[in-house]
């Protein structure tokens, strides 16, 4: 009987111990916590400072080139934006008449007897515009053309963003001055909705075409799709971006 009083003590003194126990590591728990908390706060810190600093490192690139504004829109935003406002009198900057896209365009009438000039003319887009264009196909058939519905007659690409205002830019700077006897170009070819179509003859006044790898002389359309409401506030916005428009002997635009 004694023995197995021993026991039952023991037995009954165990959860007690067990108890101890766990109460003692209670507050050793809890004096980690703050160790934990420093630890994260620590972690934390250069995290912060990094987000902190990201808007610098990004204005770092901007100023060493490499996410630099095309110059073109940079004026427009600085210089042509400002005089538009003050020469119409807009009372919001969503007013302001900007170039929308750029569309060029090469009709390939020789694409029904000509198998290569799809190619051909696909990788003269490519060069000058910088973007793969697509093939424009016939609607509809017509039998005194030859013509089927869905033969390529064209190809064309469009183009916005960034990529629209550097052809923009090089089509000012470089390709109309390469033009043979140019004198400006005219005012006649708005649509009365603010966009301007310019008509080459030849794609060899693009600095990237090499006039000894041509297989031809093939002429294109480029389309130049604005914001503006009317024929004048786009003529004005075009103007001020450089376009280069014939004058008259008074000095008007012709």
């Amino acid at each position: 009987m004694a023995d197995t009083q021993d026991t039952t003590k023991s037995e009954d003194e165990k959860p007690k111990r067990a108890k101890r126990t766990t109460a003692k590591a209670k507050p050793a728990a809890k004096a980690k916590a703050p160790a934990k908390k420093r630890a994260t706060r620590a972690k934390a810190a250069p995290v912060a400072a990094a987000v902190a600093e990201a808007p610098a490192v990004e204005a770092t690139g901007a100023a060493n080139g490499k996410l630099a504004m095309p110059r073109l829109q940079a004026l427009h935003i600085e210089t042509v934006g400002p005089a538009l406002i003050k020469e119409f009198s807009y009372s919001s900057l969503m007013q302001v008449p900007t170039i929308e896209k750029i569309i060029v365009n090469i009709g390939l009438g020789e694409a029904l007897t000509n198998p290569r000039a799809l190619e051909n003319a696909s990788s003269d887009i490519s060069k000058i515009t910088g973007q793969r264009p697509i093939t424009n196909r016939a609607r509809k058939s017509i039998a005194n053309y030859k013509l089927r519905e869905g033969m390529p007659v064209g190809v064309s690409t469009t183009m916005r963003g960034r990529r629209m205002w550097e052809f923009f830019d090089r089509l000012v700077a470089s390709a109309l001055p390469r033009i043979r006897d140019f004198r400006g170009l005219s005012r006649k070819s708005f649509d009365g909705r603010g966009n301007y179509a310019i008509g080459f003859k030849e794609q060899v006044m693009f600095p990237e075409i090499d006039y000894n790898a041509v297989d031809r002389l093939r002429g294109l359309q480029v389309v130049v799709t604005t914001t503006a409401p009317n024929d004048r506030e786009g003529l004005r916005l075009l103007e001020l971006l450089g376009v280069p428009f014939a004058k008259t002997d008074d000095g008007t635009v012709a």
